[in-house]
């Protein structure tokens, strides 16, 4: 006899069931066309994967606090996305999982979508009965939860209406919500309170867990709420990806894949992004002449260019629709992408027929076919579902900015207010828009570099827009030797933004045989990793190349009730792990009450001489003084 999900024959089943039964049908239903049309280049449109067969974990990272904070506290390590619910140390009912764009926020929902619909042992949904999963971007003033589900995924089906998602999701053994991509929320900031802020604030659901995937935190958080972050790709997982997706047992075609990673070293940082390196390994695959990149903005050209010739080959097919656009020719899309990246509120999503009306619908379709625009349904609060369109990923809406940056600054030159064009454009939130425009147009980036130097810019994303300008690091390396030449600062309050561009310099000075004099990390160091010979920062960040400093101060906080009551320890081995990987090291200071150093150091391995500093080695917590590593 057939018996339903819920373990009785379907005809013995109450009214009630049997709704609960379609309305978990349903979503399992709904899930599966979405997990089932994963696209990993969005230019090849019949290479459509089940998520799974191409889901890897990137790094996360927990935040270990008692209460949610906004400010960058010590991150720490999570083994794995299945230990989410089980892991005691992230134990709640609101957990924010944290990202920037393309770090894989979606695509983690969707393997938990999969997991859910196939019972997948070990998963954290193996034992989950309901799970809702909606898309932020998709609920513009649909201001009910319940209502928010029926429209999106239920699709306003007559048979389950609010009141019956109500009673489903309070009387369910266990039940799970998932609203992602908040920063993408239409009504996050609307003066009516929506379901979603109460959520937040634990006024809705609050025995229910809630995952809230984002950009940034909310200003509605309930205290309780723990923090996961998404840190990118490191190599393994670069590694896994290519052996899972792309190139499958074949060793030779993967090193041949990493071999030209290695030979652009420039695109380091850009594929810590998984959507970024995803695209970038299949393109590295299909390609015999791929080339290599002296600039982000040479392989992004060269990107673009790879989404036409397929698409032009593609239409020399037997009835099929002819290519007929000069890819060149794109102002229309390039003054869209600027002004939504502009605004105060940047835009990021557009309604089909708008979309269409100021680019042309051959245009417009012409870009749907590359894979650059993504149609979605979304719900409305009149219970129709419309079409939006959307950039496949942000980085898309920048290039084109640049384009229309370059266009103004070229065309009006010194007439042009430049702290007026970049009023709402911070560096930190668009940084590709800077670099892509410097590497666009030299004279045009000249003036950006200038800008740079003011207030709005550092020292650092300077010489990285300049080293983008020309395309050869011989053109900065006067300007990195003054940089060097001084005290190189790392500091935990630096956006990740700063951060990064302080890094990717530090690694072009090793390379170079440039020397650091100081380095100095300021409450941004959270250990040595002796696998990567690397130093990770709070930020998630990795210092991997560190052959050239000289002298390396390590400060940490100085007043105990600042400290983690557990502390920093850095172990004997870190300590050795750094000074063997840097070559030219004569000292080391690790300062400040937040690290807890070792008791002694087998200074016979190193070649160094241990002295104390007013402190002893071991003691319960630094006194604050320094411990100094000195050469002989």
């Amino acid at each position: 006899m057939f018996r339903t999900s819920l373990g009785k024959p379907l005809h013995r089943l109450t009214e009630k069931q049997k709704k609960k039964l379609f309305f978990i049908e349903a979503l399992r239903t709904r899930y599966k066309v979405d997990y089932d049309k994963v696209q990993p280049i969005p230019f090849i449109k019949d290479r459509v994967y089940c998520v799974d067969k191409v889901y890897v974990e990137g790094g996360l990272e927990f935040m270990p606090t008692e209460h949610v904070t906004r400010g960058s506290g010590s991150w720490e390590r999570l083994e794995s996305y299945k230990s989410v619910f089980s892991d005691q140390r992230i134990q709640s009912v609101r957990r924010i999982f944290e990202g920037e764009p393309g770090y894989g926020k979606t695509t983690f929902t969707l393997q938990l979508a999969y997991d859910w619909c196939h019972r997948v042992e070990g998963s954290p949904m193996q034992d989950v009965e309901v799970l809702i999963i909606l898309r932020m971007r998709q609920l513009s003033g649909i201001r009910s939860i319940y209502r928010a589900i029926e429209v999106y995924p239920l699709g306003s089906d007559p048979r389950v209406r609010d009141a019956d998602i109500a009673a489903i999701i309070r009387e369910s053994k266990s039940a799970v919500v998932i609203l992602d991509g908040y920063d993408e929320y239409p009504d996050q900031h609307s003066r009516r309170e929506t379901d979603v802020q109460r959520i937040l604030k634990l006024d809705l659901f609050e025995n229910t867990p809630v995952i809230l995937t984002t950009r940034y935190l909310p200003d509605y958080l309930a205290p309780i709420t723990k923090r996961v972050r998404l840190t990118g790709f490191d190599e393994i997982a670069r590694d896994e990806y290519i052996r899972k997706a792309v190139v499958g047992e074949d060793k030779i075609a993967l090193s041949i894949i990493k071999a030209r990673l290695k030979e652009n070293p420039v695109l380091e940082d850009l594929c810590q992004v998984p959507l970024i390196f995803v695209m970038f390994a299949h393109i590295a695959y299909e390609n015999q002449d791929f080339q290599n990149f002296k600039s982000v903005t040479e392989f992004f050209r060269y990107m673009i260019r790879c989404f036409h010739e397929h698409l032009k080959n593609k239409s020399k097919e037997l009835n099929t629709v002819r290519y007929s656009i000069d890819e060149n020719e794109h102002a229309a899309l390039d003054k869209l992408a600027f002004l939504a990246i502009s605004q105060e509120n940047q835009q990021i999503t557009w309604s089909l027929e708008g979309m269409c009306e100021q680019l042309g619908q051959d245009f417009y379709e012409t870009y749907l076919s590359l894979g650059i625009f993504v149609e979605e349904e979304v719900g409305s609060y009149n219970s129709c579902m419309e079409v939006e369109v959307r950039f496949y990923h942000k980085l898309f809406c920048e290039w084109y900015a640049a384009h229309r940056i370059v266009h103004i600054l070229s065309q009006l030159g010194r007439s042009v207010s430049l702290e007026k064009l970049f009023r709402h454009m911070k560096p930190e939130d668009v940084h590709y828009v800077y670099r892509f425009a410097c590497g666009l147009n030299r004279d045009v980036g000249s003036s950006i570099i200038q800008y740079l130097s003011g207030p709005r810019g550092t020292f650092q994303f300077r010489i990285i827009c300049i080293l983008e300008q020309s395309g050869d690091v011989k053109g900065t390396l006067g300007d990195l030797r003054i940089l060097c030449s001084g005290t190189v600062i790392i500091k935990r309050s630096d956006s990740r933004l700063l951060q990064r561009s302080t890094v990717q310099l530090l690694d072009i000075a090793a390379t170079r045989g440039i020397i650091v004099s100081s380095l100095h990390l300021d409450q941004c160091f959270v250990k040595f990793d002796d696998t990567d010979a690397c130093i990770v920062f709070k930020s998630g960040l990795r210092l991997t190349n560190l052959k050239t400093v000289k002298v390396m101060r390590v400060t940490g906080r100085i007043r105990e009730t600042d400290c983690d009551s557990k502390g920093i320890e850095v172990t004997r081995e870190e300590l050795i792990g750094i000074c063997q990987t840097c070559e030219t090291l004569k000292e080391i200071r690790f300062e400040g009450r937040e690290y807890l150093l070792p008791l002694s150091v087998p200074v016979e391995k190193i070649g160094l001489i241990a002295r104390c500093s007013g402190s002893h080695w071991g003691s319960s917590r630094n006194s604050g003084l320094a411990i100094s590593l000195t050469t002989s």
